[in-house]
């Protein structure tokens, strides 16, 4: 039975809305989503583009005083949410509310590492009073001319001292990941706020405080995961969680559940520990280790590490193991040397051991996970993954649960707190429930459709002519397709590829075959570039993967998607390798399939964004209209209407096209 409460609020909040249509799949979606927060049962539902599957969520869960924590898997959305949904319900929902957002504690500022920082003692001398003359003072000698790093953090220290919260999204500028590496530190490495000196002050503790008083807490998906994987001390208690963009949650939760080994956590513990050591050798064989690990690590680039581990890779791992593990023990003794005489001491002396004594915490913690991680290494369980990846100078070793439902399952679903879930997207994979966990029974799932009628505003194409994509042909015969669709279109296309050297290809070749602009993803950050397509009607917009979702252009100035190839993973993944690997027989079916049917569908919701829109999907490849698995990727797809022939295309299109030109 629909409740009247809910219908009503959702009535409130839409009548608010500056272009407000009639939504029946909102509704039920909304209905829905109160009906699992009252029966707490777990809910996973597939909205299309449209739906307005924010207000969905968002209505049913303040109506009913939820706390609740939205996960968001992209920035764009988060942002969305922080900046207009949430702010014009506090406006219209008639439900008094706070909502916060919260990022990962390295987006913030690190009190603590800007007076560390501005104190000297890491190598890089900084005077807050410099100003422009771009020189610092220190302790031993006369000014120090600083480099483009050192002024690049002086910028960020004298920032820190008139931030309002730290947020590295404050900044008019974007610093180095150097720069910013410098004056952040992650949960990995902080101490907590009770063992800093900064921490009464620290601006990652104040947004946390801000979440734990609000009623919506807006997070991105790594930092939930990233939560459960050290226990859920990252976010205050709430009784909904809605895991927006749910597609993504798996390959998030592989991130989140593993972990990687780079020479840079060597680095960054050998320098974060320098200034706390009268003896360096400790520190510099740590460095070291870094090469060493490297160099276990080159031959391995691209595959998985073999297991057991070769008589190359092993010896240099327990050797960089070792060398972590004595460098521990030297901050240890060096901690029990100094610090209680500093205690002691009162005064300015006891602030500043204070502050080394965090040091020394922020050390032992980096080491102690680096070593944690290392014995995983050297103890793989058959239930993980580890594959090397990266450039040849700087290999990264990532290690990934095989199956992150047992992780969700132990880490979220069997908690006694648990949450109740909302798992929402415009596309849910296949078995989604299943993957994460869930136990069968516990969740119900759910399509409520779309607002938009895409079998009259939408006509997908398949040139079933065109050579099988992995003819030496293809290419050729492709553009010539593509060509002859933009033309149809004058222009107003957006073309999804799935390489980089496949966009820049089919760009320059289209510029000397078409009269309208080429934009491409090189040209201009992601915002500005759909800005510039969204107003200049005829030009063409050609991008790759991280264009395939997020982009929204309602009017005739999208009305082609074109897509080159089925996007299918890549088959030398080697994470994805050892899941088929398990799955024996079944993988093709049961993994690429189904990923590839998901983002097809992500990359075909580009195209209708409103009831007015209009226009066509191209699919440049001939396997979906031919190959034994095609109707598992059209079933993905909108009801659209299909053909193989061009003259239907061009006909469909025609409408758009100026009266001289027909």
């Amino acid at each position: 039975m629909p409740d009247p409460a809910i219908d009503e609020a959702l009535a409130r909040a839409t009548a608010a809305l500056p272009q407000h249509e009639d939504r029946p799949a909102q509704a039920s979606m909304a209905e829905s989503v109160a009906r699992a927060i009252k029966d707490q049962r777990h809910l996973i539902v597939q909205a299309g583009t449209g739906t307005g599957k924010s207000l969905a969520y968002l209505v049913p869960a303040l109506a009913l005083g939820t706390r609740v924590v939205v996960s968001t898997a992209t920035k764009a959305l988060q942002d969305q949410l922080a900046t207009r949904d949430l702010p014009q319900l506090a406006s219209s929902l008639g439900v008094p509310f706070e909502f916060a957002v919260l990022k990962g504690r390295s987006n913030y500022i690190c009190r603590q590492r800007v007076v560390e920082v501005a104190g000297g003692d890491q190598q890089l001398v900084l005077d807050p009073d410099a100003g422009a003359s771009d020189a610092a003072t220190s302790d031993s000698g006369p000014p120090v001319e600083l480099g483009p790093l050192g002024r690049e953090v002086q910028r960020l220290v004298q920032w820190a001292a008139t931030a309002a919260s730290g947020d590295r999204a404050e900044l008019a500028w974007e610093p180095s990941p150097m720069a910013w590496a410098q004056v952040s530190v992650g949960s990995r490495d902080c101490p907590g706020a009770g063992r800093c000196p900064s921490g009464p002050v620290c601006f990652a503790e104040a947004a946390r405080h801000r979440a734990a008083e609000a009623d919506v807490v807006v997070v991105n998906t790594h930092l939930y995961t990233a939560g459960l994987a050290i226990g859920g001390e990252l976010l205050p208690p709430h009784d909904l969680v809605v895991f927006d963009e749910a597609h993504e949650l798996e390959d998030i939760a592989s991130a989140a559940f593993g972990f990687e080994i780079g020479a840079g956590r060597f680095q960054a513990l050998a320098r974060t520990t320098r200034p706390l050591l009268e003896d360096q050798v400790a520190a510099v064989a740590v460095e070291e280790a870094a090469l060493l690990l490297s160099e276990a690590l080159r031959p391995h680039r691209g595959a998985l590490l073999p297991r057991p581990l070769d008589d190359s890779t092993l010896p240099r791992l327990t050797v960089a193991r070792e060398r972590v593990q004595r460098l521990q023990a030297e901050v240890r003794k060096a901690n029990r040397d100094g610090g209680q005489q500093g205690l002691e001491g009162g005064g300015d002396d006891a602030g500043e051991d204070m502050g080394k004594r965090a040091r020394h915490l922020r050390a032992q913690q980096a080491a102690s996970h680096l070593l944690r991680d290392l014995d995983q290494v050297l103890e793989l369980s058959d239930s993980q993954v580890a594959w090397v990846e990266g450039p040849e100078h700087a290999p990264v070793l990532r290690v990934a649960p095989l199956d992150v439902g047992a992780s969700f399952q132990e880490r979220l679903w069997a908690r006694e707190d648990a949450p109740t879930a909302v798992l929402t997207s415009a596309t849910i994979p296949a078995r989604l429930g299943e993957r994460l966990g869930l136990a069968p029974g516990s969740f119900d799932v759910l399509d409520v459709g779309s607002p938009f009628a895409y079998d009259e505003q939408a006509l997908l194409y398949c040139p079933l002519h065109l050579p099988d994509p992995r003819d030496p042909a293809y290419e050729a015969a492709m553009h010539d397709e593509l060509a002859a669709v933009i033309e149809a279109a004058e222009g107003r296309t957006l073309a999804l590829f799935t390489s980089w050297r496949a966009m820049t290809a089919a760009a320059d070749a289209m510029r000397r075959r078409i009269p309208w602009p080429v934009l491409t993803q090189l040209d201009l950050p992601k915002p500005a570039l759909v800005a510039r397509f969204s107003s200049e009607e005829h030009s063409c917009l050609f991008a790759t993967m991280g264009f395939w979702q997020g982009v929204d252009v309602p009017g005739p100035a999208l009305s082609v998607v074109a897509i080159d190839r089925l996007p299918f993973p890549r088959p030398d993944d080697p994470l994805l390798q050892a899941r088929r690997a398990n799955l024996g027989r079944d993988a093709f079916s049961l993994i690429d399939v189904p990923r590839a049917a998901t983002l097809l569908a992500q990359g075909t919701g580009r195209l209708i964004r409103s009831q007015s829109d209009r226009g066509v999907v191209a699919v440049l490849d001939s396997r979906l209209g031919k190959a034994r698995y095609r109707w598992d990727l059209i079933r993905a797809l909108p009801p659209m209407r299909r053909t193989r022939l061009r003259s239907d295309v061009e006909a469909f299109l025609a409408p758009l096209r100026r009266p001289d030109t027909q």
